[in-house]
């Protein structure tokens, strides 16, 4: 596969720095102190709020929110991240729409919830803003404790066993941390540099510490880490992407969605970014969504999302999907690619409608293939479910001592929130194990 934009042409897409500054900027600006009281108070405070079970980490929205109507945003910002230690990140990524705010009461009565994602946004930038890190550390319990992986799980779980008094060190592949928070968010999702910030002040809880440019099977392994440390907690993500598997797909200008979201958020100068003119992205998910949409926002003319199945069964949700279609992207449902033409770089593609079995050409002179992500190779003595480390509720492995969690696991939806809680509740589990309570 290549991705070099000056094989088979350049590529079209260019703005200006003015235009590019202004649709790269925030998806959904902040509250602010007036808006967010507005906002509070449309909560009715349920009792055994239905928002709470939908959320994944268990986060008390309606005490999060009632802190902020009484004008005590820092305390809610506690309750949120006592929860949640990414809930800043959270706030901007998770979707709300089908998780606490589909949930919510006033979203079943008006079709209008609260608005909790922007609250909590609220709560967590004033607490983040006024430079205070409201954890203390337990008393040491002597225990080193290896994460592998600078992502949310990894975060979350370090951060965890930290506060109850372990030593962590964090070994990850990339040479700054976050793992998609920082490489594969889109870009007007997360501004102002806020993943780096975000660590940054997770950080300052102490005894943590980050060693980057270090990627498992290569620069370690796993019986070694078992050896050095007390116990080892995976969150490594998914390192690999799908192959569309079909002729013409090493053209130039076929690259991976997840290459292409990450060159941007780590672009220092959106105006040297490069994009077609004619983009067509192949998937369904939010990755997806996210190429498309960034497209369009660096200039494409033309840009196409086709996903193999019907609208129904697109994993993004529709909010998203209609968020696209506002920027302009089109969409063709129950079709899958079965050729990419071009000469040394693409010119169409040639799909198949999944339903009539008729074939139909678009025009394209870039290719974002996102359907899916898969796991890079890991230690042979680590069962695998579903393609996936396989773990038991306390997200144990089989192996002694070991525990994973986030997408790199067989259970939870790849999401950055859910991520988060599973690095949260396995360092939970593992402090326990280590001190003998289970």
């Amino acid at each position: 596969m290549s991705n070099n934009s000056e094989v088979g042409g350049p590529l079209a897409g260019r703005l200006d720095q003015i235009s590019l500054k202004k649709n790269f900027s925030d998806l959904h600006p902040p509250l602010d102190s007036h808006e967010a009281a507005v906002a509070a108070d449309r909560c009715y405070f349920c009792y055994d709020a239905p928002c709470v079970t939908a959320c994944p980490t268990d986060i008390d929205i309606p005490l999060f929110i009632r802190q902020i109507s009484t004008g005590m945003p820092v305390a809610s910002a506690k309750t949120i991240l006592d929860q949640n230690i990414l809930g800043g990140m959270c706030a901007r990524v998770c979707p709300t729409e089908t998780l606490c705010e589909e949930a919510c009461v006033r979203e079943k009565a008006e079709g209008k919830p609260v608005q909790i994602g922007l609250l909590q946004r609220y709560a967590t930038d004033v607490l983040m803003n006024v430079d205070d890190h409201p954890f203390e550390r337990a008393p040491s319990t002597n225990k080193k404790i290896a994460v592998v992986g600078a992502g949310p799980a990894g975060l979350a779980a370090a951060h965890r066993l930290a506060l109850l008094g372990n030593n962590v060190v964090i070994l990850d592949a990339k040479e700054k941390p976050g793992g998609l928070n920082e490489f594969g968010i889109a870009a007007y999702k997360s501004t102002n540099d806020f993943a780096q910030k975000e660590v940054a002040w997770l950080l300052k809880i102490g005894g943590i510490k980050i060693n980057y440019g270090k990627l498992l099977g290569r620069d370690f392994s796993l019986s070694g880490l078992r050896d050095e440390y007390d116990a080892v907690f995976i969150g490594a993500g998914l390192g690999n992407v799908r192959s569309l598997d079909i002729d013409g797909e090493s053209l130039g200008n076929v690259q991976d969605a997840v290459e292409f979201i990450s060159s941007l958020r780590q672009a220092e100068d959106l105006a040297d970014l490069e994009v077609g003119s004619n983009v067509v992205v192949i998937g369904g998910g939010m990755t997806a969504i996210d190429a498309a949409v960034q497209s369009k926002l660096l200039g494409a003319h033309d840009v196409t999302v086709v996903y193999r199945r019907s609208v129904e069964e697109m994993p993004a949700s529709l909010y998203e999907q209609e968020l696209a279609k506002s920027k302009g992207v089109k969409f063709i449902y129950n079709s899958r690619p079965v050729q990419i033409v071009g000469t040394e770089g693409i010119s169409s593609i040639k799909f198949q409608n999944t339903q009539h079995d008729t074939e139909f050409s678009l025009p394209a002179d870039h290719l974002l293939k996102a359907i899916g992500q898969i796991m890079d190779e890991l230690p042979l003595e680590l069962s695998r479910e579903n393609n996936k480390i396989k773990v038991d509720e306390n997200f144990k492995t089989d192996v002694a001592n070991v525990w994973a969690g986030g997408d790199c696991t067989s259970i939870g939806e790849d999401l950055t929130v859910t991520a988060v809680a599973q690095g949260r509740d396995a360092a939970i589990n593992i402090h326990a194990s280590l001190s003998g309570e289970i």
